[in-house]
């Protein structure tokens, strides 16, 4: 990943907010309660976390991303916005992170994945690991690219073609993954297509 990320980590929020949409509502659908733990899984540059740890000053905010390159972007991303005390940021791997090793907690009040899912081999074990380090009351917050359902073929066909070039692929099987965590986990599950299925939003929240 550092050598996929080592040179495109320097442009890479300039050119994804021109497509990963839904991010910010994600983002606005956190809530985390007074002093809670939200933990982004796949953090990049840390955009995600420098939006919500401004959102949300009185939660604790922890990333963690694969790549060193990437996290070295961050962590400067973080100290520009003033927020070192706020976010944390570790090395570590979304399929089998511990969020006690990374950052010694038990549990977390928020998980969220924002377009990583798409990016990650290991995609599934990474929702069953962030669902299962959920707090009572705690919630996974997840969008990534949908299936297109409501727009043209060919706009699918090229933009797929596009993201798979640089090892983007969206999951058609993710609506049967989550209900399949959902009911191991007994968790409750909300799904929702956005922007015509270009995007999928999904919601797993601890009873």
């Amino acid at each position: 990943m550092d050598d996929v990320y080592g040179l495109h980590r320097h442009f890479y929020d300039f050119t994804r907010k021109f497509y990963l949409f839904g991010r910010d509502r994600l983002i606005r659908s956190l809530a985390p309660p007074p002093g809670g733990a939200v933990l982004e899984v796949g953090c990049g540059t840390a955009r995600n976390l420098t939006v919500a740890a401004k959102a949300w000053p009185d939660a604790r905010f922890y990333g963690f991303d694969i790549s060193e390159a990437m996290l070295d972007t961050a962590r400067k991303s973080v100290a520009k916005h003033g927020l070192a005390d706020n976010i944390r940021l570790a090395q570590g791997d979304a399929a089998c992170f511990d969020t006690g090793t990374l950052f010694g907690l038990d549990t977390v009040d928020r998980v969220f994945m924002s377009y990583t899912l798409s990016m990650i081999p290991p995609w599934q074990e990474a929702i069953e690991r962030g669902a299962a380090c959920l707090a009572p009351g705690g919630s996974l917050h997840i969008v990534d690219f949908g299936q297109y359902e409501r727009l043209p073929g060919w706009a699918k066909r090229f933009h797929f073609k596009s993201l798979n070039d640089f090892h983007v692929f969206p999951r058609r099987e993710l609506p049967a993954v989550l209900k399949r965590v959902a009911e191991d986990q007994d968790l409750a599950l909300e799904f929702t297509p956005l922007y015509r299925g270009y995007a999928w939003s999904a919601v797993l929240r601890r009873r």
